[in-house]
């Protein structure tokens, strides 16, 4: 059975993010050859993998095209700002989107559904953020304060020690939230 992972903001083939972000690497080709391998410990070839943007950042075409085969997964890429290396090999992709509001099954959730909300960017309120509606963002590689009582956070590679994460680590961080649903159960 395939599973669900969720990550952003690898920036492969991006020699600045190194330097813009203190990443633990001497070279890009060091990043990019970690970055690569730690998708593949976690996801399997049959794997769905939502990448919230910002996948490469290079003019080396031939580098982009090459890693996307070297990863395990179905990718669905939601746009970032820095997408110009991917969307030059939009076939690769599952998808290509700007946002997309993910349905999950899950049982142990009201109605059976997790519902996920996925942008590049994070959102202060999101569709449905009242009734438990999850948000993962990127863009802002761990810049931004985890807001405790909110149902969102950053899913970006500076932030999980280069790893993506899975529906049950995303859900796993989710239940640390001390989120309280505004209307009580009245909805």
């Amino acid at each position: 059975m395939s599973k669900l992972f969720f990550t952003s903001d690898h920036h492969f083939g991006h020699t600045n993010v190194i330097k813009f972000c203190d990443r633990p690497f001497e070279t890009v080709e060091e990043m990019n050859e970690v970055l690569i391998q730690r998708w593949n410990e976690k996801i399997s070839p049959e794997d769905e993998v939502y990448h919230l943007g910002d996948f490469g950042m290079t003019k080396d075409r031939d580098m982009i095209s090459d890693i996307i085969d070297r990863l395990n997964g179905k990718i669905y890429l939601i746009v970032g700002n820095h997408e110009g290396a991917a969307l030059n090999h939009r076939k690769r992709f599952k998808w290509v989107k700007d946002y997309f509001e993910l349905k999950v099954q899950d049982e142990s959730c009201k109605n059976g559904v997790q519902r996920i909300i996925l942008f590049h960017y994070a959102m202060r309120v999101w569709r449905g953020d009242y009734r438990g509606t999850w948000h993962l963002y990127g863009h802002s590689h761990g810049n931004l304060p985890d807001l405790e009582d909110r149902l969102c956070f950053d899913i970006g590679v500076d932030c999980h020690d280069f790893y993506p994460l899975s529906y049950d680590e995303v859900k796993a961080i989710m239940q640390t939230k001390k989120w309280e649903p505004p209307f009580g159960n009245q909805l």
